[in-house]
């Protein structure tokens, strides 16, 4: 069954599988590049403001548009 909102239905279904909510296999599927290993990225604190921003939207952080840099980045890596 595909939903217009899930970008990755595969992805999706597996999360779904290993226990993961709806919300959460969704942001998890729905985010660019989320199946490809880390440590090929900057540090946060490498990236611009409006970087961290979309990176943060991209994921569904509420409160975004009222955190600082600082913030974003907190909530970025408490997600």
């Amino acid at each position: 069954m595909s939903r217009p909102s899930i970008k990755n239905e595969e992805q999706y279904e597996a999360l779904r599988d290993q226990g993961y909510s709806q919300e959460k296999a969704a942001r998890i599927a729905n985010t660019k590049n989320a199946s490809q290993k880390g440590g090929k990225a900057s540090p946060y604190e490498d990236w611009t403001k409006q970087e961290l921003y979309e990176r943060a939207q991209d994921i569904g952080i509420d409160g975004r548009s009222t955190m600082n840099k600082d913030e974003i980045i907190k909530a970025l890596r408490n997600n």
